[in-house]
């Protein structure tokens, strides 16, 4: 059997390369020894055989921090291009067509999470149970790096508003924003909707300004000229979800989420939030697992 650190060219191996980045980030032997867990001189060693195998010098060591010479920076670039394709081609090799084993990377915002990933998740568990799921919450930004990156095989999001050559977007659904509020509040029995002036005096719980929900909440209550006094805010959907169903404070949350919740209550707001489209973000043109193209062939059904 061929060994993974099969050598590349001429004695150039994927240990050399793997400990040249490590330096390279850690801007110093040490930390990169440690990291790496190899003794300094041996990584010292290591990264010298590359040098004499290249003919260049790839580390510049003449001051306090290790930086990377001019071809070391070039070398370095493709250098991990081609070890994302190794990493790639590895995948592939243990993929199994069948699905009856194998990994799905995915990584998702954590608004989705509460009300979209979970159920697409578990049916997709109840299908494919040999398959391990590594879900990730993450920020929109990251998940499109992360996908870029090939970090994750799949992201769930909002549409990514800066377009990226290296991402793909299939929108899933439309998200719609409405009120919340739990038993406690007068809203809870209303018959009719209410409008962005009856909600203008009333105190309000959000979600914290690291979401992307609240962006766009902060866009509306903007839009409608309008200073709801924000009393908490929470950094998580379950949070916000119990302090809300215990008290009169109100909230703007995804209607799905809130249809959820038996003690919770959807309130119209006319005008209401310009909806969003949840979309499924890949790299274009990427090597797709089999486990990547069952979870997308399950979200389209699931939201067809």
């Amino acid at each position: 059997m061929w060994k993974y650190a099969t050598s590349l060219e001429g004695n150039v191996q994927l240990r050399h390369i793997r400990y040249l980045l490590a330096v390279a980030e850690h801007g110093n032997f040490t930390r990169a020894a440690e990291a790496l867990h190899v003794s300094q001189p041996t990584l010292s060693q290591q990264v010298i055989q590359l040098e004499e195998s290249l003919g260049v010098v790839l580390l510049d060591r003449s001051g306090r921090t290790v930086k990377t010479t001019d071809a070391g920076r070039v070398y370095i670039e493709h250098a991990r291009k081609a070890l994302l394709e190794l990493d790639v081609g590895r995948r592939a090799i243990l993929d199994v067509q069948e699905l009856e084993r194998g990994e799905l990377r995915l990584a998702t915002t954590p608004t989705f999470t509460a009300y979209l990933v979970g159920p697409l998740l578990a049916a997709f568990q109840t299908q494919y149970p040999g398959i391990t799921v590594r879900l990730k919450e993450m920020s929109l930004d990251t998940i499109a790096a992360a996908v870029a990156a090939d970090e994750v095989d799949l992201g769930i999001a909002f549409r990514v508003s800066r377009p990226n050559e290296e991402i793909e977007c299939e929108t899933l659904l439309k998200e719609r924003l409405s009120v919340v509020v739990g038993r406690q509040h007068d809203f809870f029995k209303r018959k009719g909707g209410i409008t962005p002036p009856m909600l203008a005096s009333e105190r309000l719980c959000l979600l914290s300004a690291d979401f992307a929900t609240r962006d766009h909440v902060d866009d509306y209550l903007r839009a409608q000229k309008i200073s709801p006094a924000i009393v908490i805010e929470a950094n998580t959907i379950g949070a916000l979800i119990e302090v809300v169903r215990r008290s009169n404070l109100v909230t703007i949350l995804p209607e799905a989420i809130g249809e959820q919740h038996a003690d919770l209550r959807n309130i119209a707001i006319s005008p209401a939030p310009k909806p969003r489209s949840a979309t499924l973000l890949r790299r274009r043109d990427a090597y797709q697992s089999a486990a990547a193209l069952a979870f997308t062939r399950l979200c389209r059904l699931a939201h067809a």
